[in-house]
């Protein structure tokens, strides 16, 4: 029977049939559609550009899957995006699978993948290649989507946590908890005098804008799940160095600090989708920061530390009153199906 039929997800549209076929064709393949992906073979075929080669791979199972902001679609595009672009790469295809929930609506499926491939169209990147699985009520929360990407290195840099040195400026690329508190307090019910929005967007335009402004990038991360304070940590344990970082430097938006207040949360601790933290030669931070501050996604970037000399790895963290203390790795599940 024709897909319209159905208004929902039922196991045989995951079977290989004449359902999954319409499925694909109707859902995924009309907004989905390119060249490369329309040529319906087992594996994507193309001619990447020149030079190295960046590649990576996410699942994403964050619940409410549209929260303010976003939704699981634009999320999957951009945070495997941003993932490719914290090592200075210009994204050039993507894959996407699907693992649906029997039983999810047609609707809810086709705004999630409109949304996806608007996403990706927004980025400049095709989605080249997928799949689609269907699972018993029960097994899936509605939808679970993984994406992996491939991205260009058109650039003689080596971003990484190796590359960080001493006396290197800390640059973070704007405010901090919007997407945790977003996800928190709609799954929770929570109300507050303005709506916190998800800052999940893409962040490769100004990361490649630096390169090509011939900032010499030492390392970059994103501040995902467990947000700056995990980042920081795990980026001096692997460089072997201390970082020191100022708390009144590091901008969180009045609403996202009350929230965590709420919460018990330290905002230092909460995920973002388009923030990311970049080490530059100090004297090259004001260069690096002028050309962020020119991105709507990076417009408030800000200069929050340095890096100290060679000694015990660790994070210190000056507090608005001057004292300084260890900034620890968060443990345990803080803000659990979040991205």
């Amino acid at each position: 029977m024709p897909i319209v039929h159905h208004e929902r997800i039922l196991m045989a549209h995951g079977g290989g049939g004449r359902l999954m076929h319409q499925l694909i064709e109707s859902v995924f393949l009309r907004p989905f559609g390119n060249p490369v992906l329309n040529a319906a073979h087992d594996s994507a075929q193309f001619l990447p550009p020149t030079g190295r080669l960046a590649f990576t791979t996410d699942s994403y199972v964050v619940n409410p899957i549209f929260f303010p902001g976003g939704d699981i679609g634009s999320l999957a595009v951009h945070g495997t995006v941003n993932d490719l672009a914290m090592s200075g790469a210009r994204p050039i295809g993507l894959s996407c699978a699907f693992i649906i929930e029997e039983g999810l609506s047609m609707e809810t499926l086709s705004r999630v993948a409109k949304s996806l491939a608007e996403a990706a169209a927004n980025c400049g990147v095709p989605i080249v290649t997928g799949d689609t699985k269907v699972v018993e009520r029960g097994k899936c929360d509605s939808i679970f989507i993984n994406t992996s990407g491939i991205g260009i290195m058109e650039h003689s840099l080596c971003i990484s946590p190796q590359g960080i040195r001493p006396g290197d400026a800390i640059l973070l690329s704007g405010d901090l908890g919007r997407h945790g508190m977003a996800v928190m307090a709609l799954r929770e019910g929570l109300q507050f005098e303005s709506s916190i929005e998800s800052d999940s967007a893409p962040v490769h335009q100004p990361v490649l804008a630096m390169i090509q402004a011939g900032v010499s990038i030492h390392c970059l991360r994103d501040l995902t799940r467990c947000g700056l304070s995990a980042a920081l940590n795990e980026l001096a344990e692997a460089s072997g160095l201390a970082l020191q970082v100022e708390e009144s430097l590091i901008p969180v938006n009045e609403d996202v600090h009350a929230a965590c207040e709420l919460l018990g949360l330290d905002p230092l601790c909460v995920a973002n989708e388009a923030r990311f933290i970049a080490f530059i030669p100090a004297a090259e931070s004001e260069m690096a920061l002028n050309v962020l501050r020119s991105f709507q996604v990076s417009g408030n970037a800000v200069c929050i530390g340095q890096v100290m000399n060679p000694g015990d790895p660790a994070v210190l963290i000056k507090s608005r009153m001057g004292s300084i203390r260890l900034l620890d790795m968060p443990s345990g599940e803080l803000l659990p199906r979040i991205c």
